[in-house]
C-alpha cells in the first residue's frame, strides 16, 4: 500500500515538473536575480554549472534542461514571491525614438543609448539619447562609464552592465577605457546583443546597425587601449562579432567562395552602403575578416572601429588554434590577455607583429612649439619613418622593380642575391650514433625574437661602396668569399641555410660576417650596400614579446629559474593546465614569427606581374635587410651553441630544423645528453629555461625509427620535421 510520505513525494516530482514547462521570461529571470542582489556566479555554483550557463538562460540564448530545470524554476519562484515585478520596471530595456531629418541627412545618428543600471538594482527607465555630432561621437563624451553632459544639455547614461566573471564595473587601469580593448558580441534568441569584454564583463548593446554599433564602441561601450609610448596612439576598439551577432548587423554568417576569394564583401553589399550613407569609411581591405571603419580625423581625434569575423577565418587556426570555435566569454578572455600583453589585434599575427614595431617606434612626434605656440609633427628618431626606402639590389626578392632588366626566367646566383634563412640540414648518423637508441630534439624558444633582440639595423637607405673594409658594427650586406672557412662536417656551416659550405663569392648580412672573424678568418668584401644611419629598432619589440611569453608561460605553471628536471615537468604538462591560455601563446610565437616575415612581404593575389610594385613595397617597414638581419643572427646563435656543445661534449647534431636541433643520445631527455655541472649549463651552449633563446624538449624517438626512415626516403627529410610525434605524412614523403 502507498505510504503518505510517497505521495508527497509524488506531487513534489508532479510540481517540479509543472515547474520546469513554466519558466519565466528571460529577461523576468535577469530581473528576479538582481533584484535580489544576487550574482551569476552565486547562481552557477548553487546549482553546479558555468556562469556563462547562467548567462545564456537570462538572454534566452538556452534553456536549462532537468534536472538543473527544476531547481532553477524553484529558485526563479521564491525570487517572484520576495520580488514581485513592479508596473514601472521595464524588462526588454529603452528603445530608440525616431531619426530627426536632420541626423538622416547627416548619418550622424547614435541609434538607441541603454539605460544605467546597478549590477544588483531592478532596470529603471531612462530616455534614449542621440548624439548630436556628426563626426566624432568621442568628441562629444566626457568619459565612457559616467553621464556626460552634451551641447544639448541631456546626459548620456552609461552602458548597461551585465554580471559577469569578475564583476561589473572598470576592467582596465586606464579611466578612459573602463571596459577594456575589445568586446565579443553574440546575439540571443531574441536577437538581442550583447557584449562579453575582458574580465568577464558583460554589456548590453544596444545598436540596431553596424554604423549604430561603431557610434556605440567610440562612445559609451568604453572600449579601447591606452598608447605603448608617449608617442603612439591608443589602440581603438575592437569588436569581435560571433555568427549569430554578423547575421544581426546583416552580414553573412561565411563568405561566399567569390568574397573569400576577393577577401571582402562587395562593395554594392547594403551594409557597405549603410556604412557610406551614415559617412564612415572603409579601408582598402574593405569590409573583410579584418575591416577597419573610420572617419577622418578631426582636431586630433580618431573615429576608429576595428571590426573581426572569425567565422570569415579571420582567426587563423594556425596561429590561433581553435580559438574561433570558443564561447563568447572565453573568447573575450583570450583575446583580452593577448591585447593587454602585446597589443589589441588589427589583423592576422603578422601583421600584429609588424603592428607592434609602428606602435613602439612611432614614424613621428610632436615638435617644439614655433612662434604661435603650435606644435608640427617632426621624424621620430630611431622609427623607420613615414616614407618607405629602396632596398639594396641584393636584398630584393624575385619579381622586384629594381630586377625588371634582367631577362626573363634568369635565375640569381649566389653573387647576386642575399639569401639569409634559418636551418633545413641533415646528415647521416655515425656508427657510434647508431648504436645509441634514442634521438631527441631540443627546441629554442622564440629563436627569432632572441635573434633580434640587440640587433642593430639600418634606419635608412644603402649606400654602394666598392671594396669597403668591413665593420661589423655598420649594418647592410657585403659580397665576401667564405668559401675558405672550414669546420667539422659534422656540423651545418653557419653561412647557408642549407647547411653546405658555400662554393665562392655571395652576399651576406653583417651578423654573418661577423661570425666568420669571430671565427678567427680573414675576410675581405668585394662588394657592400651600407646603412650608416643604424639603431636598435626590435630591442622594445622583443621586450613586449618576452614579457608577454615569460607571463603568459608563467600562467601555465613555467617559470623562470627552475631546476632542469623541474622545468622539463612542467613543459610536459603546461598546455593541460588551461588550454585556452595555451592558444594565447601559440599567438605569440607566431606574432614573432609572422612579424618577421612582413618585413619582406611578397605579392599577394591574383594580377600581379614580375617587375610591377605590389602594395607592400608602399610600407616603410617593407625591409627585407632587417629580415635578414634577425634570420642571420639566430642561425649564427645557434650554430653558436652546436659549436661549443660539440667541443664541451664530442656529440654534434644530426639534423637541424630552423630553431629545432636533433641529437642522438644514450636516454629520452634533453638532460642525457646536454652538459650540465652541478646542475649548471654550459657556458654559451643550450640552457633549458624558459626564457627566449633558452631551449625547451621537442620530442624524441628511437634511433631505429631515424634510420627506418632514411632507409625509406634516403636523406631527402630531414628528422627534426618529425621528431615530435614521429609521424610522416604522404605529402611529408612526396605522394
Amino acid at each position: 500500500m502507498t505510504t503518505e510520505n510517497e505521495l508527497f513525494s509524488a506531487v513534489d516530482a508532479l510540481l517540479e515538473q509543472v515547474g520546469q514547462d513554466r519558466l519565466p521570461p528571460p529577461a523576468e529571470r535577469r530581473r528576479l536575480r538582481e533584484a535580489a542582489g544576487l550574482s551569476q556566479d552565486q547562481i552557477a555554483a548553487v546549482l553546479q554549472t558555468r556562469r556563462e550557463t547562467v548567462s545564456g538562460w537570462e538572454s534566452g540564448r538556452s534553456e536549462p534542461r532537468a534536472p538543473k530545470r527544476g531547481a532553477y524554476a524553484r529558485l526563479l519562484e521564491g525570487l517572484a514571491e520576495r520580488f514581485p515585478a513592479s508596473e514601472n520596471v521595464s524588462e526588454g530595456g529603452p528603445e530608440s525614438g525616431p531619426e530627426s531629418d536632420s541626423e538622416r541627412a547627416s548619418g550622424s545618428s547614435v541609434g538607441p543609448v541603454s539605460a544605467s543600471v546597478s549590477p544588483v538594482s531592478s532596470v529603471s527607465p531612462v530616455s534614449p539619447v542621440t548624439s548630436v555630432s556628426p563626426v566624432s561621437p568621442v568628441s562629444s563624451v566626457a568619459g565612457p562609464g559616467s553621464g556626460a553632459v552634451k551641447a544639448s544639455g541631456r546626459v548620456e547614461a552609461p552602458p548597461r552592465v551585465r554580471e559577469g566573471r569578475g564583476g561589473g564595473g572598470s576592467v582596465a587601469g586606464d579611466p578612459r577605457f573602463p571596459h577594456g580593448p575589445l568586446a565579443v558580441l553574440d546575439a540571443g534568441a531574441d536577437r538581442q546583443v550583447v557584449a562579453y569584454c575582458v574580465g568577464g564583463l558583460v554589456l548590453d548593446v544596444p545598436a540596431k546597425s553596424l554604423p549604430t554599433l561603431v557610434e556605440w564602441a567610440l562612445g559609451e561601450a568604453g572600449l579601447g587601449a591606452p598608447r605603448l609610448v608617449a608617442n603612439g596612439r591608443d589602440a581603438d576598439p575592437l569588436l569581435v562579432l560571433t555568427d549569430a551577432a554578423a547575421e544581426r548587423y546583416g552580414l553573412p554568417a561565411r563568405l561566399s567562395q567569390e568574397e573569400r576569394h576577393a577577401g571582402r564583401l562587395p562593395e554594392d553589399h547594403k551594409v557597405v552602403k549603410q556604412l557610406a550613407k551614415a559617412q564612415w569609411q572603409l579601408t582598402r581591405r574593405g569590409l573583410g575578416p579584418w575591416a577597419r571603419i573610420y572617419r577622418p580625423a578631426q582636431g586630433g581625434k580618431r573615429s576608429c572601429v576595428q571590426l573581426c569575423l572569425p567565422g570569415w577565418d579571420a582567426l587563423d587556426s594556425r596561429s590561433w588554434g581553435r580559438a574561433a570555435e570558443l564561447p563568447p566569454a572565453e573568447l573575450a578572455r583570450l583575446l583580452g590577455t593577448y591585447a593587454t600583453r602585446v597589443l589589441t589585434p588589427r589583423g592576422s599575427t603578422a601583421v600584429n607583429g609588424l603592428e607592434l614595431m609602428t606602435s613602439l617606434h612611432p614614424p613621428t612626434r610632436a615638435g617644439r612649439p614655433d612662434a604661435d605656440g603650435r606644435r608640427h609633427s617632426e621624424h621620430n628618431p630611431g622609427s623607420l619613418g613615414t616614407q618607405p626606402v629602396d632596398c639594396a639590389p641584393p636584398e630584393a626578392p624575385d619579381g622586384h622593380p629594381l630586377l625588371a632588366h634582367l631577362p626573363r626566367f634568369h635565375q640569381r646566383g649566389p653573387e647576386e642575391v642575399l639569401v639569409e634563412e634559418a636551418y633545413d640540414w641533415a646528415r647521416p648518423l655515425t656508427d657510434e650514433e647508431c648504436l645509441r637508441p634514442y634521438v631527441v630534439g631540443i627546441d629554442v624558444n622564440m629563436a627569432f625574437a632572441a635573434g633580434a633582440n640587440g640587433a642593430v639595423v639600418g634606419l635608412g637607405a644603402p649606400v654602394h661602396v666598392e671594396r669597403p673594409a668591413f665593420d661589423a658594427k655598420v649594418p647592410g650586406c657585403w659580397l665576401v668569399d667564405l668559401s675558405h672557412v672550414e669546420l667539422d662536417p659534422r656540423l651545418p656551416s653557419p653561412f647557408t641555410a642549407t647547411g653546405v659550405r658555400p662554393e665562392g663569392p655571395a652576399w651576406y648580412a653583417t651578423p654573418t660576417v661577423a661570425y666568420a672573424v669571430e671565427l678567427g678568418y680573414e675576410v675581405r668584401p668585394a662588394e657592400g650596400w651600407l646603412r650608416r644611419e643604424t639603431g636598435r629598432y626590435l630591442d622594445a619589440w622583443y621586450q613586449r614579446l618576452r614579457d608577454a611569453y615569460v607571463a603568459t608561460m608563467a600562467d601555465l605553471g613555467v617559470t623562470t629559474g627552475m631546476e632542469p628536471q623541474a622545468f622539463l615537468e612542467a613543459m610536459a604538462r603546461h598546455r593541460e593546465v588551461d588550454p585556452e591560455l595555451a592558444l594565447v601563446l601559440s599567438a605569440i610565437k607566431a606574432t614573432v614569427k609572422g612579424g618577421i616575415g612582413k618585413l619582406r612581404e611578397r605579392p599577394r593575389g591574383g594580377g600581379w606581374r614580375p617587375g610591377q610594385p605590389w602594395p607592400a613595397l608602399q610600407r616603410p617597414t617593407w625591409r627585407p635587410d632587417i629580415r635578414a638581419a634577425v634570420i642571420s643572427r639566430t642561425r649564427v646563435n645557434m650554430h653558436r651553441k652546436m659549436l661549443r656543445t660539440a667541443a664541451a661534449t664530442g656529440r654534434f647534431p644530426v639534423a637541424v630544423l630552423s630553431d629545432c636541433a636533433v641529437y642522438a643520445s644514450d636516454g629520452p631527455g634533453p638532460l642525457d645528453f646536454l652538459p650540465y655541472e652541478d646542475g649548471k649549463p654550459l657556458k654559451g651552449g643550450f640552457q633549458l629555461g624558459v626564457s627566449p633563446g633558452m631551449v625547451k624538449h621537442e620530442g624524441t624517438q628511437s634511433v631505429l625509427w631515424a634510420e627506418g626512415l632514411r632507409e625509406e626516403y634516403g636523406g631527402e627529410l630531414n628528422l627534426a620535421r618529425y621528431i615530435k610525434d614521429g609521424r610522416i605524412t604522404a605529402e611529408d614523403s612526396g605522394e
